[in-house]
């Protein structure tokens, strides 16, 4: 098969709010970029995590709220209207060892002077019957991000659980009061992972309350369809009971989209690509990372369109700089 070459001044990898704010920015900055916003990569549609998102209503401008979906087509009408050439292609392999850059698909190479890696990351799911997007309760009262969902009506003044153990579970489980009746942390271990602070703030947080040694067995429904809780079996024990829950939320970490990068950029340890100090710059000049690809503190659609932005204009700047602009 013959594979078609395009050159272009940036080529953006990944199509969520970062990936698509930083082609708006670089269209209109007459750079011509060129965005691979991939073909179910990692098992998501194009528009990445958000697309999994039933109703946003966190991002400006939406005062009603918005479904995830839409908004992505929303997105990605914008970076059109301003000229980024978009193909429906995932990423194969990309070389980074030399400018300029090639970025390869299925059907594609791409030449870029720089390149702007905005893939995401995908939230760790449990599989479980009643967990699955078609015939479950996902985004039906299953969720993998409190802050973006919590607030829900349907989840206020109702009892609601996190899985996990960590950091992130602690957190979720403490902004989840907020919202619960009762929140429940769901742990197959008798102890947490997290740091001692954030231990000892769950342990002594008066609705919160500790499910140890326990995994969930299966989610089912309520009245209306949704979630109406979840069986847990005691991993000691063997032993199976239900606990009706409104809401139910993974904290069980996230995994950035950096497999295809094959080493070739800094990573951290959780595989997150590693950013210079306020700034989206890699190691490797002239490629820069924006999203949730290398942010695992925030990891919102308006903090990723942020970092988009940014990418765009040290894009701009850096070809300046080079005589390439």
């Amino acid at each position: 098969m013959t594979v078609e070459q395009l050159r272009t001044k940036v080529c953006i990898v990944g199509s969520g709010p970062a990936g698509h704010t930083a082609a708006i920015y670089a269209a209109r900055a007459e750079l011509h970029p060129v965005m691979l916003e991939g073909w179910m990569a990692n098992g998501i549609a194009a528009g990445g995590q958000l697309t999994t998102t039933h109703e946003v209503e966190n991002f400006p401008g939406f005062p009603e709220g918005i479904l995830g979906g839409e908004i992505c087509e929303r997105f990605r009408a914008q970076s059109l209207r301003f000229g980024t050439k978009i193909f429906s292609e995932t990423v194969t392999k990309i070389d980074l060892s030399s400018r300029p850059f090639h970025i390869y698909t299925d059907e594609k190479e791409v030449v870029a002077d720089t390149v702007i890696v905005a893939t995401g990351a995908v939230a760790r799911r449990l599989p479980f019957p009643g967990s699955d997007e078609d015939t479950g309760f996902w985004n039906k009262g299953i969720s993998a991000c409190a802050v973006c969902d919590g607030a829900a009506p349907m989840f206020r003044n109702q009892p609601i659980a996190v899985i996990g153990g960590g950091d992130s579970a602690c957190e979720e489980g403490q902004f989840l009061t907020k919202y619960g009746s009762k929140v429940y942390i769901i742990h197959r271990r008798d102890e947490l992972r997290a740091s001692k602070i954030m231990q000892k703030r769950v342990l002594e947080h008066p609705k919160i309350e500790m499910v140890w040694d326990s995994v969930v067995e299966e989610a089912y429904p309520n009245a209306k369809g949704t979630l109406g809780g979840v069986r847990l079996k005691n991993l000691k024990t063997g032993e199976l009971r239900d606990l009706p829950l409104a809401g139910l939320f993974f904290a069980i970490g996230h995994e950035p989209a950096t497999a295809f990068l094959d080493g070739q950029l800094e990573l951290d340890e959780d595989k997150y690509v590693v950013t210079a100090t306020d700034s989206t710059a890699t190691n490797v000049p002239g490629v820069f990372a924006a999203g949730d690809v290398q942010d695992k503190r925030y990891r919102q659609a308006v903090t990723a369109a942020g970092s988009g932005c940014m990418a765009a204009l040290e894009v701009e700047r850096f070809l300046e700089e080079q005589g390439q602009a």
